[in-house]
């Protein structure tokens, strides 16, 4: 179990070594301290063995005497040479109980100082992998309680006759069911990016029958919410190489995520056209909903993110994570942009997504 500093505050704590004396750290060589370490250490010994002749004391009595001397003075230089390492073994038994605070000095630059950065660095990765980790089970487990609890609760009713088994209530029942679906079906997704073994079949897609594709598709999949959809392709013929199957994920998702917070009568508009000599495409998203707020733009392609505000309007949090996924497959981009035609936008809101395809990916 992970310690409260390390999954709180995620905080590096110093752990001070005692007589840690690191004269040697300027040095970018661990075999250049070796040997200054040897030539000091019989110095040492040298010049303890003269003041002891002089001194007169007894060869039997100077020579442990200047050993012992020599050995203290040794052990002084080579615990500091060697201290990043104990802090590396401290650390790493710290993060095997889940403790990632722990920090270790790099002030030395030969091969163990680089070693020691990289543990750091390593270390840092590692807790934040764990964060994800931890906050994935968390946000996955959330996610699933609410259709589960809904579907259980249906199902409970019927069983015990409080409701009859009409059309409607079985609605409710098979409404859950797809949020499962589609909470899984995502989870694979995100699976599959992780993996990074996702293929793309590359094909010329004619985008007018396309979008009014996918629109009939997230039409369905609304629930028959009120909206209007607008799909505008300029000009009419306009083709995009790329991968059909993904690309039907990232404007299904774009315009079911555009459904769930258009207002009731709304207009979802769905644009595309060319972008330049170069080929490329842009394919616009706009609904009337409340917008993103400018300082989540970037924030809500992350995972379980919703724009920074409060959804419950069934989304996964999930949907616009998988669409930069499937964008960055084939090279394009995906963000928010600020919408001339809103008036949100002065305050900062959008809800204009575009994505930007290339025109040069080859055709298989």
């Amino acid at each position: 179990m992970s310690s409260p500093r390390a999954t709180e505050t995620g905080s590096r704590r110093r752990v001070p070594e005692r007589l840690d004396v690191r004269p040697l750290d300027r040095f970018r060589s661990f075999k250049v301290k070796l040997g200054i370490l040897v030539a000091a250490s019989v110095s040492v010994a040298a010049l303890l063995t003269q003041v002891s002749i002089r001194a007169g004391i007894e060869p039997l009595l100077a020579l442990p005497l200047v050993v012992i001397a020599a050995l203290v003075f040794t052990q002084l230089l080579a615990r500091g040479m060697t201290s990043p390492l104990r802090e590396m073994t401290r650390a790493a038994q710290a993060m095997a109980r889940g403790d990632y605070s722990r920090e270790v000095r790099t002030s030395s630059r030969d091969e163990v100082g680089q070693l020691a950065a990289a543990f750091s660095t390593m270390a840092s990765e590692l807790e934040q992998t764990d964060r994800m980790r931890r906050d994935l089970v968390a946000n996955v487990s959330h996610e699933l309680r609410t259709p589960v609890a809904g579907l259980r609760a249906q199902l409970e009713n019927l069983v015990d006759g409080v409701t009859e088994p009409d059309p409607a209530a079985l609605e409710v029942a098979l409404n859950e069911t797809e949020r499962l679906s589609q909470l899984v079906g995502h989870l694979l997704d995100l699976s599959r990016l992780d993996a990074g073994v996702v293929d793309l079949d590359i094909e010329a897609v004619e985008l007018t029958p396309f979008l009014h594709e996918v629109v009939d598709a997230a039409s369905l999949a609304s629930g028959g919410r009120d909206v209007r959809w607008i799909v505008d392709v300029d000009p009419p013929d306009l083709s995009v190489a790329a991968d059909a199957a993904r690309l039907h994920q990232v404007i299904h998702n774009l315009l079911e995520n555009a459904a769930r917070h258009s207002p009731v009568g709304g207009r979802i508009h769905i644009s595309a056209a060319l972008l330049g000599p170069d080929g490329g495409v842009r394919i616009d998203v706009h609904d009337e909903g409340p917008g993103i707020a400018r300082e989540d733009r970037s924030r809500v392609f992350e995972r379980f993110q919703r724009g920074g505000y409060a959804d419950s309007s069934g989304g996964t949090g999930l949907g616009l994570a998988i669409a930069r996924w499937a964008v960055g497959l084939h090279g394009g981009t995906i963000e928010v942009l600020d919408d001339p035609r809103s008036q949100d936008t002065r305050d900062g809101r959008s809800s204009l997504i575009r994505v930007v395809l290339p025109g040069d990916a080859p055709l298989t």
